[in-house]
């Protein structure tokens, strides 16, 4: 039984994936060397404990980092740092959170790096305190302050930048952990932010590096890690339920190894290639804009940005987006602004960015004359 034909046995139609590594669309596609690694890995008992030390061991080792960690995906990353923070005088307090009676439980955030994940900080007992300014930060900073979040592509979007945030941090021993979940590619992101000073920087595992959609990776100081480790399954405590079975924990190291392996250079041309031809389909039609974007943090790589004269083809973008997501087959891309979308060209397998550019154009014709099939052949 194919894939395609399991998912149809249950009434689920695969998508054309234009979105990127979105865990609503399922994360990336795992490669077949990782999913051999995860078959042979699911062929025998072993002991999780001594798998997940060997396995950050050998991450480590690959990265060039001081201590890395397999996690429960990028969210449970925060979670497990936040313990590793709050417990850092008392690494045996970990087992009793979320009673934070006794430890330090206050977390400092940027106003403009809310996520929506402050609860996986929050479920250690920890009080989230928001700041703007550097002015609010140093006031903010008191013998309970555990850790300082900083979510690395809402940098741009913040009045304290990601040095300064690291040196007021260092200045005041305070941890630091920057959520970079999206952050690969580049390879450089790896080591980058554990050189500039971050104490413990947050991966995903189902993002660029295509490894089981289910894990996640944390790279950073020893003594943290190994803290965080405690607060993970197979212990109990708030990261029972963080459960990351020995295949995942194989398949992670094996798509580490086999990124290390790649060209990335030649993946990023493949990648602009695709974006190039996208543009120029698009662009054919005169109602239509079509460029290149590439994100500079976050999904660092070639993408697609349509966009249309409001005046001309009166569509809402998030409604196009629907009806493309309900057609056929379904398509999934992302909405840009009230009349443009991005197409993020890295989950496009085979001939789908011509099946994706064919359809915008059929949407967009098909409430609106103005896009004539002569302009869009």
């Amino acid at each position: 039984m194919t894939n395609q034909s399991i998912y149809e046995h249950l009434g689920v139609r695969p998508v054309i994936n234009g979105m990127g590594n979105w865990t609503i669309v399922g994360g990336s596609l795992i490669p077949p060397e990782v999913l051999r690694a995860m078959n042979e890995a699911a062929g025998a008992f072993v002991s999780i404990p001594e798998l997940r030390a060997k396995a950050g061991e050998r991450i480590a080792q690959l990265l060039g980092v001081p201590a890395a960690m397999v996690t429960a995906g990028a969210a449970s990353a925060i979670s497990v740092a936040t313990a590793a923070c709050m417990t850092l005088d008392d690494p045996s307090a970990v087992t009793r959170l979320p009673d934070a009676s006794g430890l330090k439980n206050e977390v400092i955030l940027q106003r403009a790096h809310r996520t929506g994940y402050e609860p996986q900080i929050e479920l250690n007992g920890a009080k989230l305190v928001w700041v703007e300014t550097r002015e609010d930060l140093d006031r903010a900073i008191n013998e309970r302050t555990a850790m300082l979040f900083f979510l690395n592509y809402a940098d741009p979007l913040g009045r304290i930048g990601r040095g300064e945030w690291i040196e007021v941090g260092k200045a005041r021993g305070i941890p630091t952990f920057n959520d970079a979940a999206a952050d690969i590619p580049p390879v450089s992101r790896f080591t980058q932010y554990i050189d500039e000073g971050f104490d413990l920087v947050a991966f995903s595992g189902g993002k660029g590096l295509r490894g089981p959609q289910g894990t996640g990776l944390m790279l950073g100081r020893p003594d943290l890690i190994a803290t965080a480790e405690l607060a993970m399954s197979p212990n109990d405590g708030i990261g029972r339920a963080m459960k990351v079975g020995k295949e995942e924990i194989v398949g992670l190291l094996a798509a580490v190894e086999r990124y290390l392996s790649l060209d990335h250079e030649a993946e990023q041309r493949g990648w602009r290639r695709i974006a190039e031809e996208m543009v120029e389909l698009l662009a054919k039609v005169p109602a239509l804009t079509a460029k290149i974007d590439i994100p500079a943090i976050a999904n660092h790589a070639a993408q697609v940005v349509v966009a249309w004269d409001s005046r001309t083809i009166k569509r809402n973008a998030r409604t196009v987006a629907q009806d493309l997501r309900a057609g056929d087959p379904p398509i999934a891309l992302l909405v840009e602004g009230a009349h443009s979308l991005r197409i993020v060209v890295w989950t496009l397998r085979g001939d789908e960015p011509n099946v994706v550019a064919r359809r915008i154009l059929e949407e967009l014709q098909r409430l609106d004359g103005s896009i004539r099939a002569s302009e869009s052949s």
